[in-house]
């Protein structure tokens, strides 16, 4: 077993809220990285993360006030990863969260390689023991069969999710594809929704997020935010940073629609990278991380 790392606290938050309440939020740092295939450093993601925000301003001018002071947010130990396979660990990490699953609360996965998705989804899935959408932002796919012989790749963690997992997928801010996943989704056209990142340059009304809705609403959804699906102007520090990725907003607006359409049950970023002197991508995503957090808060009537 690896050890474990210590961690400090997102938002440098206790673990109290100012109404007295448990807090209804939890993140889970999950420091894993194995199957990486060009700039590696997503191991050191979550504490990345954790330290940025700190820096954080907890006012949010979208909603008014202090949304964590609300909600709250509480950050448990890093999940010790495992020896073993790519498979063992994310089978471990499905069965070490499953218990953490509460109706009424959130857990909030930070990491770390997209992989960890796959574990973080199915434990999910199997506590609350209903259909999940997975809704996935990302430059990539991530519908490969198997990448360089590995199935539970970093490149295939939507496909076996969709395998099992999840009854459908809704990808958003699409932009790089090989042909195998172009003749999967051709496929798979009733549960596997992309949302290019091209159309949604080229749709200055907004006519995607109406169909975002409409794909979602109803829907019990885990949210995965790979931080590559921004473009490289927000957050460059990731493993294959994709030119031509959405704007700040536009993810901001695919978030908001997200919440609004479906119920996130589950939420994690993943793929950070951190560098040296671009600490503007470690901050991009701490920030993320609470506007994604307040979102679903809204949603789940948490901010009343």
């Amino acid at each position: 077993m690896a050890e474990n790392q210590s961690m400090p606290t997102f938002l440098e938050l206790p673990a109290s809220t100012s109404t007295g309440r448990p807090p209804r939020i939890r993140v889970l740092p999950v420091p894993y990285e194995a199957t990486v295939s060009y700039a590696p450093g997503t191991a050191h993601g979550p504490r990345a993360i954790l330290d940025a925000s700190s820096q954080l301003e907890l006012y949010d001018r979208t909603f008014g006030t202090e949304p964590c002071e609300i909600y709250g947010i509480e950050t448990l130990p890093a999940f010790v990863i495992p020896d073993g396979s790519t498979q063992e660990v994310t089978q471990a990490l499905a069965q070490w969260i499953q218990p953490l699953i509460e109706p009424e609360r959130l857990l909030v996965g930070l990491g770390g390689e997209h992989t960890i998705t796959v574990g973080l989804t199915r434990g999910t899935a199997r506590a609350l023991a209903k259909p999940i959408t997975l809704v996935q932002i990302d430059a990539h796919g991530d519908l490969r069969d198997q990448y360089e012989t590995e199935p539970y790749s970093h490149a295939c963690a939507a496909r076996q999710l969709l395998d099992k997992g999840v009854m459908e997928l809704v990808l958003i801010g699409i932009r790089s594809l090989c042909t195998e996943e172009v003749e999967f989704i051709s496929a798979n056209d009733e549960r596997v929704h992309v949302h290019f990142a091209e159309d949604m340059h080229g749709d200055p009304t907004g006519i995607w997020r109406k169909d975002l809705a409409q794909q979602l609403k109803g829907r019990q959804v885990y949210l995965t935010i790979d931080v590559d699906g921004l473009d490289p102007s927000v957050i460059a520090a990731t493993g294959t940073p994709e030119p031509n990725g959405l704007s700040w907003q536009q993810a901001v607006d695919a978030i908001d629609t997200v919440c609004r359409a479906a119920k996130v049950v589950g939420l994690d970023l993943v793929e950070l990278a951190p560098r040296p002197m671009l600490h503007a991508a470690d901050f991009a995503t701490a920030k993320l991380a609470y506007v994604t957090m307040s979102h679903i808060a809204r949603s789940r009537g948490w901010l009343a």
